[in-house]
């Protein structure tokens, strides 16, 4: 049976606020009388994590993420509830956190090192290898306070992974590094993830979610709303935080009715696309007279049952994406790609209103959503001048489906002017799926092809007797 590393029942934490700062004194000479505003930032949170598990933590700014980390770290303490944590716990918190500006970055290592359990001995074993993740050069032995934001994200990420803990804690730490660093960070999660350590994730980043978390809650105004899948959980996110606000409440009380994750052995949204696009095509085979042989040339088809089941619209402001489905160079509508070839992604945008500065937009992702690539229509530079209300124009995105066999999703978006802020206009996710076939002369793996072409160069060797050989 898993074992759990994190607990968390019935958490609660209450900030008090003062109006005036003299009234926290007056609080302390006259007891009994509070002059506080309670601010309950996280409320009755239940949780538990098993050894091995990584958790994305989604929600707004202010849901109570952050406070719900510190006291799983214990630099919080709960004002109602039982926290428990076994094992030794490494954290990421905030921007320099745990770091002596005075200090220079090498006594930072040190004392990062003896808090996080390690012997002084033990530092300086795995200083080198500290020093050559962080990869900062001299400004190791300069004080910190000198530090960029990304050289303070750098070491401490090398530090708090060094010690090889067994619960890791980053919150939006990593958003602040290059890429090239970021890309290092992740590898170094992927190992901690592969030596079954248990990871606690925070991020805006919605795709990396996807990519990296078994799975994911959804925080908002202090309260857990959501467990469940990451890609089911951030398709919740995303409609919360872009819906109007008049119709936030209705949304958080639809989201607070899904059953959890640990509560009912459900299905995400993706393996229920998978499935019911499996069974469509099963069917499709079962009817058609002349079915498809595994060693056979897929046809180019259109199934009209092959529907995204969780899609996600923006509200419309001004405009309105209409019909969005791939054709054939020909014309002809389809769903069911072949491997190689060139098709087009189009929609319609219908504008009910007058607007400037208009760009048309679409991407693709992954059955885990995973943001494979996309494109906007006049670049990111250059857009519409000008479109009249009760215009409608056709967007049309030629591209070679360089995809190897898989099911994917598309995006579509339209940006322009709306109360005087560029903005989008509309915005659809997971509006239209698509499936691509397998190409008998594609070699490719994974998920993309990069129309690799391997040969063979054999070249024999004279040997003073020549074994015999069997050919089969």
């Amino acid at each position: 049976m898993p074992e759990t590393v994190i607990s968390l029942q019935n958490v609660s934490k209450c900030f008090k606020r003062y109006r005036h700062p003299v009234d926290r004194l007056k609080e302390i000479l006259l007891p009994g009388k509070s002059r506080a505003d309670q601010f309950w930032a996280v409320q009755n949170i239940n949780l538990e994590i098993e050894r091995g598990h990584t958790l994305g933590i989604v929600g707004r700014n202010g849901s109570g993420k952050s406070t719900l980390l510190q006291i799983i770290v214990g630099t919080l303490t709960p004002t109602t509830g039982k926290v428990t944590v076994k094992g030794r716990i490494s954290a990421l918190l905030e921007l320099g956190s745990g770091f002596n500006p005075e200090f220079t970055g090498r006594q930072n290592v040190f004392f990062n090192g003896q808090l996080l359990g390690l012997k002084p001995s033990e530092i300086e074993e795995k200083f080198d290898q500290i020093a050559g993740f962080a990869d900062i050069g001299d400004f190791i032995d300069q004080p910190v306070k000198t530090y960029s934001s990304g050289m303070f994200i750098r070491l401490g990420f090398a530090v708090a992974t060094s010690v090889n803990p067994d619960i890791l804690v980053v919150d939006e730490a990593l958003s602040v590094g290059d890429e090239a660093f970021q890309r290092k960070c992740f590898a170094r999660i992927q190992d901690i993830q592969e030596r079954g350590g248990t990871i606690l994730f925070v991020s805006h980043a919605a795709s990396t979610v996807v990519q990296l978390c078994d799975s994911a809650i959804l925080m908002d105004h202090g309260e857990m709303l959501l467990y469940h899948t990451p890609k089911y959980v951030v398709s919740k996110y995303q409609k919360l935080i872009y819906a109007f606000p008049d119709k936030i409440p209705l949304i958080r009380q639809e989201i607070g009715q899904i059953p959890n994750l640990y509560t009912q052995d459900l299905l995400d949204d993706e393996q229920v696309d998978d499935t019911a696009t499996n069974t469509r095509e099963n069917t499709h085979n079962q009817n058609n007279s002349n079915p498809i042989s595994e060693s056979a040339e897929y046809d180019e088809i259109y199934d009209p049952e092959m529907i995204p089941s969780n899609t996600i619209h923006y509200p419309n402001k001004g405009a309105e994406i209409l019909d969005p489905h791939i054709i054939t160079p020909d014309g002809r509508r389809v769903n069911h790609l072949i491997n190689r070839r060139e098709y087009y992604y189009t929609y319609a945008v219908k504008f009910m209103n007058s607007t400037s500065k208009v760009r048309f937009g679409m991407l693709i992702k992954t059955l885990s959503g995973f943001e494979l690539g996309g494109a906007s229509l006049h670049g990111n530079r250059k857009s519409v001048e000008y479109i009249e209300a009760q215009q409608t124009v056709i967007v049309k995105f030629k591209f070679k489906c360089l995809l190897n066999p898989g099911v994917y999703f598309l995006n579509a978006g339209v940006v322009g002017m709306a109360d005087d802020h560029l903005t989008y206009l509309s915005r659809c996710i997971d509006i239209a799926m698509f499936r691509v076939q397998h190409c008998s002369y594609s070699c490719g793996t994974g998920v993309v092809d990069f129309l690799i072409e391997p040969s063979l160069n054999i070249q024999n060797t004279m040997i003073s007797r020549q074994p015999e050989i069997e050919y089969i």
